[in-house]
C-alpha cells in the first residue's frame, strides 16, 4: 500500500498498536537479558492501551492522522471548534489532554462555574469516549 492511499484509507490503530507491544517486548527483553514472550505484550495492553487510544483519538481529531478506526466525518473535527477562539474549548482539551473523563470534566466546570451547556457542546463534538476501544490481545 502506498503513502498516499493510506493516509486517504487510514492506518488501523491496531495494526500499530502490535508494532508498539512488540517494541515494548523488545526493549523490556533487553533490559532483563531474556525474552519476555507474551508477558511482555499484555503488559503493553494493561499498562499503555488506554492512553494510547485516547491519544490516537486526538490526532484524527486533529487531522494529524487519520485513523481507520474513527469516525472518517470526525478527522480534523477540532480545526473547527478551535477556529471558533473560544476559551471553553481550549479549557476541555487541556483536560481531555490530561486524561480527565467527561464526567470529571464536568464537574471541573460545574466547580469553576462554568456554562456546562457549552462545555457539554464541546465534549459531545470531541466524544473521547469513542476512543474507550476493546483491544485485541489483553
Amino acid at each position: 500500500m502506498d503513502a498516499q492511499h493510506d493516509v486517504a484509507v487510514g492506518t488501523s490503530l491496531y495494526d500499530e498498536a502490535v508494532r508498539e507491544a512488540e517494541r515494548h517486548k523488545w526493549i523490556e527483553s533487553q533490559k532483563q537479558g531474556r525474552d519476555l514472550g507474551e508477558l511482555a505484550i499484555r503488559e503493553w495492553y494493561r499498562v499503555h492501551w488506554p492512553r494510547y487510544c485516547r491519544f490516537r483519538r486526538m490526532e484524527h481529531l486533529h487531522g494529524r492522522h487519520r485513523w481507520r478506526e474513527f469516525e472518517e466525518d470526525h478527522f480534523g473535527r477540532l480545526c473547527e471548534l478551535l477556529v471558533s477562539a473560544d476559551s471553553r474549548v481550549k479549557w476541555v482539551l487541556e483536560r481531555v489532554h490530561q486524561g480527565l473523563e467527561n464526567l470529571e470534566i464536568l464537574n471541573r466546570a460545574i466547580d469553576q462555574g462554568l456554562e456546562t451547556d457549552r462545555i457539554i457542546e464541546i465534549l459531545t463534538a470531541i466524544d473521547v469516549n469513542r476512543a474507550h476501544l476493546d483491544p485485541i490481545v489483553i
